[in-house]
């Protein structure tokens, strides 16, 4: 599962890098590369495909600290704060505002 989660960030969120399988796995894994995790979040909450699916190869402590310390850039701010909306709902049963995904009766 992990294999086919790596290969879909790779495809949808570093097609312009030069990063393997075992590079993504590597910051994934290490306890002390808290940066590159960060920027890793970032992209998948940026441009992933699955981005629920896709977050889980983060273990829930550091998930959960990726998810609250995260800050919605400027650009395509209303796109990606959505994806966050949706993350923050999702993983750690925030209750969140999402207008545009409310059911109406």
């Amino acid at each position: 599962m992990q294999e086919k989660i790596t290969k879909n960030i790779l495809d949808k969120c570093f097609w312009d890098y030069n990063f393997s399988e075992k590079d993504i796995l590597e910051i994934v894994n290490s306890p002390n590369k808290e940066k590159e995790k960060k920027f890793l979040f970032g992209k998948i909450i940026e441009s992933g495909g699955d981005i629920l699916n896709d977050l889980t190869i983060f273990n829930e402590d550091d998930l959960a600290l990726l998810i609250k310390s995260y800050k919605v850039p400027q650009f395509n701010f209303d796109y990606i704060n959505q994806r966050y909306l949706i993350v923050k709902n999702f993983f750690l049963n925030e209750k969140v505002d999402i207008p545009e995904l409310e059911w109406k009766i």
